[in-house]
């Protein structure tokens, strides 16, 4: 082990690193069984293929067997979602191929997988009535179907950019749950995740937004498997999931907030399709196993110290988490080098990230601490800090 690491702080000094003592957590002997718990995906990137934005070039091997590592402790995976930078590097081209090959090794391993279909493969750059975007979304949900796989109704851009009013919302979603062959989840993504998406659902007002997602919802509720809420307001949240009718989820989206809103109250609880589960895949899944053998206690104890490294990692801008997520997977071992499709390993400081690590560890985080100093080294070599 390296004698002394000394990490950046924001006065410009340097301050060495003290190991936690939280305790290393070994991986839970069966998946979760009182909640649903999805883990949005990263992707890894091939550093050695020309790489620009709006090109997938993918190192599929360590892709693959990081969802194989989420199956592993009993997590379903949500596949090529906002966590995999769907829009954000990764094309639609790029999109139904991450989708089919872990659609494949989904059945190879008997994991769950759900995947999202959206309209990306549109013209970014030009505008489409509701009848290209309700087949674009047909499009796609066809790929995931014809695999075997369960849909995600990812927020569209181009239906952000061409709806009106509310009824827009309610005509393309239900038209394209009418043509499924299994229920849904429904995605609301909120623009600190995606600034494209402000105003959907046909209105700023988030109350109205509200109604309108809850109207489809209603309408729709024997194609509706749940809905993700990522608006990081757990109160909004609460307040959805009371509504919603018998047999439909309210899949958490809050990175911020998860363990509350995973644990419940006395009217009930969500279930999770989380991108922070990627990141703290081991305590997640600890706290999990906890929450099913009716241990509260240990519950919150595990998820307690994730909390200040979630909300680290999705500090605004929030669209930037996916570096986070990525730099952990890299300190852990998961990939052999820290770059990410589209350069996007850059949106992060050298500041923000030696505090992410300092977190990590207090949240017992990094697998193997000897290997998360080494590689927080080279890194910090990198950018001039000896």
């Amino acid at each position: 082990m390296i004698a002394q690491l000394l990490l950046p702080a924001a006065d410009g000094t340097l301050v060495p690193f003290v190991p936690s003592t939280t305790p290393r957590l070994r991986p839970p002997a069966s998946p979760p069984r009182s909640r649903v718990a999805y883990a949005a995906a990263h992707v890894v990137c091939d550093p050695a293929a020309r790489d620009r934005f709006g090109d997938a070039q993918i190192d599929w091997d360590a892709t693959i067997a990081y969802r194989e590592y989420l199956w592993s402790l009993g997590f379903g995976v949500a596949e090529a979602m906002d966590t995999a930078q769907r829009g954000m590097g990764l094309d639609a081209d790029g999109a139904r191929e991450l989708i089919e090959r872990s659609l494949r090794a989904a059945r190879n391993s008997g994991g769950t997988i759900a995947c999202g279909a959206g309209t990306d493969h549109l013209d970014p750059k030009g505008l489409h009535d509701l009848a290209a975007i309700e087949a674009a979304y047909g499009e796609q949900c066809r790929v995931i179907e014809a695999h075997g796989g369960r849909v995600i109704l990812m927020a569209s851009r181009a239906l952000a950019a061409t709806a009106r009013r509310a009824a827009d919302y309610v005509r393309v979603y239900s038209a394209v749950l009418d043509s499924l062959e299994q229920p849904a989840i429904l995605h609301w993504l909120g623009p600190m995740f995606d600034p494209a998406l402000a105003g959907y659902w046909g209105t700023y007002d988030l109350d109205a937004a509200a109604e309108t997602a809850l109207q489809i919802v209603l309408e729709n509720a024997d194609k509706v498997d749940g809905l993700k809420m990522s608006l990081l307001d757990k109160d909004r949240e609460i307040a959805f999931r009371r509504r919603l009718p018998s047999g439909v989820r309210m899949y958490t989206g809050d990175d911020f907030n998860y363990p509350e809103l995973i644990r419940g109250d006395a009217l009930g609880h969500s279930d999770a399709l989380l991108g922070i589960f990627d990141a703290i895949a081991l305590p997640a899944a600890c706290a999990l196993a906890a929450l099913d053998a009716g241990d509260l206690e240990q519950y919150d104890a595990i998820f307690a110290p994730t909390l200040p490294l979630a909300r680290h990692i999705f500090m605004s801008p929030t669209s930037s988490y996916k570096t986070g997520i990525v730099f952990l997977a890299y300190l852990n071992g998961h990939q052999r080098h820290f770059r990410m499709l589209g350069g996007m390993e850059s949106a992060r400081s050298i500041l923000h990230l030696a505090e992410l690590f300092r977190l990590a560890d207090a949240a017992g985080v990094l697998r193997d601490r000897d290997l998360a100093i080494e590689r927080m080294t080279l890194v910090l070599r990198l950018a001039g800090i000896e």
